[in-house]
């Protein structure tokens, strides 16, 4: 089974929408994915998702179901500097690794930001639901593999958020979504795509081939959007410092 996760395009946050060049990209990735034999689409409830999987959607004559659990990680934490809230992917380096519970998959939510936030309590909803998806889909969660009922080489779709894809494949594979959030970087109509391994039968593992392709846009000549990144250095200041 191909498990493929794609993040919404360039957003309007202000409209939850797309911006023009996030309609390019979304048309750009359409092309990309129209090839593939696609079993089923899920979309996240938010607009900027849905409105990016409509040109996929529309050019294959398909429908997707909508997820409540696919939308952005809904989880605010307490910054302890400002005491703003914010979200817990966009912490500074120089704030978060300095502790060593966030590089532990299982202490990376116990520290007392995390409590108050509930945090683990939003990303349990999300690997819950994850896994009775993939349950409809042949393969029931044991321990820290899956069980493969009904394996098959069906391909599934996700159209969904940054925040949410690390919450996911933090579930999939074993690490802390604090690595995920903050030293990966998936652009905007990014592909991630994660293939099951059975390698004994009826024992299967999902292996990630790609994390947050964009070929389809370079193929393009369509440069990535910049959104989910901060400045390259420091000087760079038409870039995101914050």
């Amino acid at each position: 089974m191909k498990l493929i996760i794609i993040r919404h395009g360039d957003p309007d946050y202000s409209i939850d929408s797309l911006t023009e060049k996030g309609w390019r990209e979304a048309k750009l990735l359409s092309d990309r994915i129209a090839a593939m034999n696609v079993k089923a689409f899920y979309i996240s409830p938010l607009g900027r998702a849905k409105d990016t999987a409509s040109v996929t959607l529309n050019k294959m004559s398909r429908e997707g179901r909508v997820l409540p659990w696919l939308r952005e990680f809904d989880a605010p934490i307490t910054d302890e500097q400002t005491g703003e809230e914010r979200v817990p992917w966009d912490w500074l380096p120089a704030e978060w690794t300095k502790i060593r519970e966030y590089y532990d998959k299982d202490l990376w939510y116990k520290t007392p930001v995390m409590q108050e936030g509930h945090v683990f309590e939003e990303a349990r909803k999300v690997h819950e639901g994850l896994d009775d998806l993939l349950k409809e889909h042949g393969y029931e969660r044991e321990g820290r593999l899956y069980r493969a009922v009904s394996p098959n080489n069906d391909t599934v779709v996700l159209f969904c958020h940054f925040g949410v894809e690390c919450v996911m494949l933090e579930h999939l594979l074993g690490i802390s979504p604090m690595i995920l959030w903050h030293g990966f970087c998936a652009a905007p109509t990014s592909v991630t795509t994660l293939i099951t391994e059975e390698r004994r039968k009826g024992v299967a593992y999902f292996r990630m081939s790609s994390f947050g392709d964009i070929s389809h846009l370079y193929a393009a000549g369509e440069e990535p959007a910049f959104m989910a990144r901060f400045c390259e250095t420091y000087d760079n200041m038409n870039e995101r410092h914050d």
